[in-house]
Order: structure tokens, then sequence, then C-alpha cells
């Protein structure tokens, strides 16, 4: 019987649900779009085999209902074991619902563009960052960061320009990515193009990052074993018990630019 993973739509577009979610569910897991934005979550939490949070233009700390509302969801879905990834403002909200609202911050100067991430040694003991090569790279977009400071987190991967590019919670099956995983090649132009005006308001010249996309097909092993982690056997809902993952070395310390 196929599991169900719940995807949080934090965007504009009713019908976000990344192309790349959707070819590697496969026939065993169903993908369950809620529109978070428009406040439209699900009535209950507790059949969801994994949880996968959007990006966003909002910020984590924008006092918006729907906001304040996923902050709970979150938080309910943890509480009760469910594994949740988040990309970009997902990574932000996630952390902000575990560790409190002071751990995302602005930064002074967007981050945007393909970069080279720094891998954790002991990244390769943890079920979705176990695939990384000691350096990979990613596309990020963000001008919030989350702080890499909390005892409870654990950093994967940082950059030269973000101490916390890829983490995830010491004990839960939780984990925050600042990029985005989901661009893939084919579906660069639509993404950057969708995107125009906000990017060339962050400097970027977006012609130029179209002729220059970039195949992350090693950073996007991370979603990959995310999936696989959430077709693990066992029940869902309240109770359920999966393995923890080994430990990720500590590290230290991205208003969020994830698309509409």
């Amino acid at each position: 019987m196929s599991k169900t993973l719940l995807f949080l739509n934090n965007t504009a577009n009713p019908t976000a649900v990344p192309p790349i979610l959707e070819q590697l569910r496969g026939d065993d897991l169903e993908v369950e779009s809620a529109w978070a934005a428009r406040s439209e979550f699900p009535p209950s939490l507790d059949r969801y085999a994994g949880a996968f949070v959007s990006g966003s233009p909002h910020s984590s700390y924008d006092r918006e209902p729907w906001i304040e509302r996923e902050h709970e969801v979150i938080s309910e879905l943890v509480r009760q074991g469910t594994p949740v990834m988040g990309i970009c403002f997902g990574s932000q909200i996630l952390a902000s619902s575990l560790f409190g609202r002071g751990q995302v911050y602005r930064r002074s100067v967007c981050e945007v563009g393909y970069t080279w991430l720094d891998v954790a040694p002991d990244a390769a003991g943890d079920p979705v960052c176990a695939h990384l090569a000691r350096r990979t790279r990613m596309f990020v977009w963000h001008n919030d960061d989350v702080r890499a400071d909390h005892p409870d987190m654990r950093i994967a991967a940082t950059s030269d320009a973000c101490a916390n590019q890829v983490w995830r919670h010491r004990d839960l099956p939780v984990w925050g990515i600042q990029g985005h995983v989901e661009v893939t090649v084919p579906e660069a132009p639509r993404w950057f193009e969708r995107n125009r005006e906000r990017l060339e308001a962050d400097g970027v010249d977006v012609d130029r990052l179209v002729d220059s996309a970039e195949d992350t097909a090693n950073a996007r092993t991370m979603l990959e074993r995310f999936l696989d982690f959430c077709r693990l056997p066992g029940p869902t809902g309240p109770g359920r018990r999966h393995s923890v993952p080994p430990r990720v070395g500590r590290g230290s310390g991205c208003r969020n630019t994830s698309p509409r």
C-alpha cells in the first residue's frame, strides 16, 4: 500500500509541487499538496509518512496568520515523529518552529547563484546526506539565514557565504536545506523566468543565469534519500518510531527568496 507525503506549499501558486518531486515519488508514495500560503492545512496530520516544506517569498518571522499556523503544524508533525524536510523558507520555518523565532535572521547581502558547499565529514553517516561529495554544487537564493549555534542542531554543509546551508536535528528526523535542490537543468529556465522580476531586484542577470544552469544532481540526492527515508516500513501517526539517524557534526550560523 502506498504512503502519503504532505507537501506544504508556501507559494502563491496553487499547483507548485516541484516536477522533480513528482518524478522521484514513484508508485509507492503519493504527494498530497496543502496550500499553506492560503491557510489551507489538513484537518488531521496523523496519516503522513513525511512532510516536505516548500520555499516562499515570505520570511518565517513575518506575522502573517498562515505563517503562525504553519509553525503550529510543523511542531505537531515533529511531535508525532513525522520525517520533515524544508527547503529555503521551509528550512527557516522548520528552525523557527523547533528552536525559536530568533533562530532566523535577515542577511546583510542576498546570496544567489550556484555555489560550492563544504560538507561535514560525518555527514556520510546521515541517511539523507550520506551521498554528498565533500564538495558539492547547489543553487541558492536567500536573504535570510538560519543561525547555526543551537545545541540541538547539527550542521551538515556550509558555504563561504553561509555557515548553515544544510542542517538536521540532533535526534529527530528533520532536515533543512537552504538551497533549491528541486531546480533541475530542464526546470531551471522556467523557474528563473517565473521569478525574473524578483531575481533582478536582487541583482541577478537572469538571462546569464538561465544560460549557465548547472546539473546539481549530487545535492539532489538529499531529496531522493529523504523520500527513501519516508518509505521505511512502519506506522504513520502519533507514536511512530523511526530509527534515529547518526548525529552530524555541529557547526556555527539565511528573508527568503523562493519561487512564488
